[in-house]
């Protein structure tokens, strides 16, 4: 699946996206930010505020708890303010 990266979490990241193949028993957009945060500081330092984490799954915006099943694309951003 292809993970996007946006705004400052694509800073504290690094890049823009990247192709992963998470394990089976990953299978909440949560597991997949915590599976990708045990290997890496980057990751882990741009995912250790959830409350400033907002997700899409095959463009489409989802709680992070959102199931993965299926997804070809998963999105994650900080949340979006208007003015």
């Amino acid at each position: 699946m292809d993970v996007l990266y946006f705004a400052w979490v694509r800073e504290a990241v690094g890049k823009g996206s990247e192709n992963v193949a998470p394990p089976a028993d990953v299978t909440t957009v949560t597991e997949l930010l915590d599976w990708l945060a045990r290997d890496s500081v980057p990751h882990a330092t741009a995912f250790a505020d959830r409350t400033r984490l907002r997700a899409a799954i095959d463009q489409q915006f989802v709680p992070l708890d959102a199931l993965l099943a299926g997804a070809r694309e998963v999105a994650i951003f900080p949340p979006v303010t208007g003015g």
